[in-house]
């Protein structure tokens, strides 16, 4: 494996270990995978991407869950309600912009824009998260219809 190659590898067991866990193969190849994805990939999405480096499917799902509850990893359902699993940054970066759900392919997409600022709460709750998703059609999926 060259540098290059082996880098996004590295990096994914780096945030592995900063997270204070065991770093594992199956950690590393999903993470460094959903790191250089170009959109939230499915479980078989990431299985078919990683081949036999995906190991057993209980085993990629454990990796996929682990990410997640990490914070490495963000899970979403799509249109059609299957999870979709997308790699987040340093800082949270991953929540710093909304997302664009196609209804008619499914596919998620992370936007560029910022989301809005969160509505002021009404005395004793406390923010954990806001998720901004837009809904409607892809620009394929867009183009496909008369």
């Amino acid at each position: 494996m060259t540098d290059s190659a082996a880098a996004p590898a590295v990096q994914a067991a780096a945030a592995i270990r900063a997270a204070g866990a065991r770093v594992t193969p199956a950690r590393v190849q999903v993470l460094a995978l959903l790191r250089g994805a170009a959109g939230p990939l499915t479980h078989l999405e990431v299985e078919k991407a990683l081949g036999p480096l995906a190991g057993d499917r209980v085993t990629l799902y454990r990796a996929l869950d682990w990410l997640v509850s990490a914070g490495l990893a963000a899970k979403a359902t799509d249109a059609s309600r299957v999870f979709r699993y997308t790699a987040t940054g340093p800082a949270a970066e991953h929540i710093a912009h909304a997302h664009f759900r196609c209804e008619a392919c499914g596919r998620i997409f992370c936007l560029d824009a910022p989301p809005p600022a969160a509505p002021e709460l009404p005395a004793g709750f406390r923010l954990a998260r806001m998720e901004v998703d837009l809904h409607g059609q892809c620009p394929a999926c867009a183009a496909a219809q008369p």
